[in-house]
């Protein structure tokens, strides 16, 4: 990829029809039009909902004759009554499509809707590790555009949703074959106006998902040129993105890596995630920093009998040393590069809970797909290091 490229209009259509590059969310109007259209629920999060990127998009909609409404009502966490409002909503504007705009709460809030809206079945019977619903042919799910606004969950070609049940305190991946994003806009000058703090942590959340992805023990070389493209993309960009925050090139190419990483976890994640999704769930921690925080201690118990795939990604990252140590060690370098904190306790999780959430965390579905095989206690070892330090 040159230079240049970065910079340029791109159009693909794998997997899904993807429209890259700076200034792309000014086609959303004809995006819609070619997809017929005409009333569209924007779905976001609370925190991003009075941005101006919001404002312009329904600008941009309102301008070629399309009505639109705003549902807000996403945590950063995003929980099932959230999603059954957001359902209301859609009925009550009418809509014919979803629009999720936003971080991956938003994206995963507007995916849950998608799943729910018209159908009668509950949104729990969407669990990924159960078998999926009957949807008749007369109930279709919503068309889908998503519109990512941070380099990091890449949620926006793929339909898993991860949403928290909150009487049980977990999050559960909800999803449904049936369910296609109708079209991504990839635009990273949406993400110009992200914080320090929330570029470092979703690109550490990108980083994550190519790393767990490409060590998942399945044959699935789609998925792992895809990890080792967006770790490729990521170890240049990451930093820049973070310490030169106005860099256009480096926002474009965390955005294609956070998009590729995100394809990548088609073949499964691991410990980390089933970890930091019920760390998150029960604390309400924001999902990448969570992810940031506890990938040294999984990386530990995970890559000494990786050899192979571990040069692999040192190579993709620009790594000089290829040992386990040295391959910790030089992700470590780049977290305290990025001012991530050094346990989850320094974030507000407590030591008490290491027991409740490791056993969570063997039912999270990431959690089968880890290479090294583990058990209630390991898991439980890998939960307490995190809390008290991860590094």
């Amino acid at each position: 990829m040159t230079h240049n490229s970065l910079l340029d209009h791109k159009d693909w259509g794998f997997p899904v029809p993807i429209f890259y590059g700076p200034g792309r969310i000014a086609e959303i109007g004809s995006v819609c039009k070619n997809l017929e259209i005409n009333n569209p629920l924007i779905v976001t999060d609370r925190g991003s909902s009075k941005l101006s990127f919001i404002q312009e998009l329904r600008s941009l909609l309102f301008k070629v004759g399309i009505s639109s409404e705003l549902f807000f009502e996403i945590s950063p966490n995003p929980v099932g009554d959230e999603i059954e409002a957001g359902c209301i909503a859609y009925r009550d504007g009418n809509h014919d499509a979803i629009i999720g705009i936003g971080g991956g709460s938003g994206m995963d809030g507007a995916k849950a809707i998608c799943l729910t809206v018209n159908n009668d079945f509950d949104l729990w019977a969407f669990d990924y590790n159960k078998p999926a619903p009957q949807i008749r042919s007369s109930d279709p799910f919503p068309k889908l555009i998503m519109v990512p606004t941070t380099a990091g969950t890449g949620a926006e070609t793929e339909s898993t949703a991860m949403v928290t049940h909150a009487g049980k305190g977990m999050k559960f991946c909800l999803d449904h074959p049936q369910l296609k994003v109708s079209a991504a806009i990839l635009d990273p000058s949406l993400t110009l106006g992200l914080p320090p703090s929330l570029t470092a942590w979703t690109g550490v959340d990108a980083l994550t998902h190519a790393i767990e992805a490409y060590i998942v023990p399945d044959f699935h070389p789609l998925c792992d040129g895809a990890a080792i493209e967006a770790l490729r993309l990521i170890g240049k960009y990451l930093v820049k993105s973070v310490e030169e925050p106005e860099n256009l090139e480096a926002r474009g190419g965390m955005l294609v890596g956070s998009c590729l990483a995100g394809i990548s976890f088609l073949k499964g994640l691991g410990f980390v995630h089933a970890i930091s999704h019920m760390v998150g769930a029960e604390y309400d921690t924001q999902h990448g920093l969570t992810n940031a925080i506890v990938l040294p201690v999984v990386l530990r118990y995970n890559l000494p009998s990786l050899d192979e795939k571990r040069n692999h990604m040192a190579d993709a990252l620009g790594m000089s040393e290829k040992t386990s140590d040295g391959f910790i060690g030089e992700i470590e370098a780049k977290l305290d590069r990025l001012n991530i904190p050094k346990s989850l306790g320094e974030i507000g999780v407590p030591f008490e809970c290491a027991s409740r959430i490791s056993e969570k965390a063997m039912l999270d579905s990431a959690a089968s797909t880890n290479p090294v095989r583990g058990n209630m206690a390991s898991v439980k070892e890998l939960v307490e290091q995190a809390i008290k330090i991860a590094r």
